[in-house]
């Protein structure tokens, strides 16, 4: 049985198309070698700061470390913090996390169109 009246017209609802993104290549990777060759630390220095936090790695197949390919950036910041600053590593995972925490603020800020030197306190 046909419901359908001529001339007009049927709106159909179809769930929302959801999509899948495949990485075709796989990320980048970067050695512990190469790491410290681009940073100029030596590889025990680098893996004392996987262990303490300060810097994300993975390990291979081999259960080698791998890094992101930031990785040199994010150890230079570490080093100019414990050079500049004179402070310890243990407190440069502090300081990290509260830089981090300051540029989400900053950019949800920048999203909700607010200017960031404005004080709401004036």
């Amino acid at each position: 049985m046909n419901t359908h009246i001529p001339g007009t017209v049927t709106a159909t609802r179809h769930p929302p198309v959801t999509s899948v993104h495949y990485d075709l290549v796989p990320a980048r990777r970067l050695s512990l070698e190469t790491v410290a060759g681009r940073t100029g630390l030596h590889p025990d220095l680098i893996r004392r700061f996987v262990a303490l936090g300060l810097i994300d790695a993975e390990r291979d197949h081999a259960g080698r470390l791998v890094f992101a390919p930031d990785a040199p950036a994010v150890l230079g910041r570490i080093e100019r913090l414990h050079t500049g600053l004179c402070l310890n590593y243990a407190s440069i995972g502090l300081v990290l996390d509260l830089l981090d925490r300051i540029d989400r603020l900053e950019a949800a800020l920048r999203r909700s169109g607010a200017r960031s030197d404005q004080s709401s306190w004036t």
